[in-house]
């Protein structure tokens, strides 16, 4: 088949059958692997065999992609430094509860299994570091 020409790949792997972007396409002659590779000339990205001289236009322009998924956990976790953060908020409207100072810093997210944004309270006494939620 000419390099030019553009056909749905005949042989597939899905690794993740969700999405189209992970599809390992294979050489119809000789079952391996083809690699990305860029035409300059013609300025289009082709799938090639380094086996043999076969190649084919990609389809989509995208050779890799990488989505993270993070845990609800990991997305409101606090650092044990954010009391001295210069770029959070301060309050001295609140006190703390464990240890009775009377300054914070606070921040707004979204806690774990909630669709809305929580502020968060983090105790600026050193010795404390106490949080706690509104």
């Amino acid at each position: 088949m000419p390099p030019n020409a553009s056909r749905a790949p005949q042989w597939a792997i899905a690794r993740e059958p969700w999405t189209a972007l992970s599809l390992t396409i294979l050489c119809p002659p000789r079952n391996n692997i083809l690699y990305p590779k860029d035409d300059k000339d013609r300025r289009v990205l082709l799938f090639a065999c380094r086996n043999c001289e076969h190649q084919e236009i990609a389809d989509n322009n995208c050779v890799y992609r990488n989505e993270v998924q993070h845990a609800a956990a990991e997305r409101t976790q606090v650092l044990q430094d954010v009391a001295s953060d210069p770029t959070l908020q301060r309050t001295r409207e609140v006190r703390c509860a464990a240890c009775g100072h009377g300054e914070a810093v606070f921040f707004q997210a979204t806690a774990r299994g909630e669709e809305g944004m929580t502020i968060f309270y983090v105790c600026c006494n050193p010795s404390c570091g106490n949080r706690w939620r509104e």
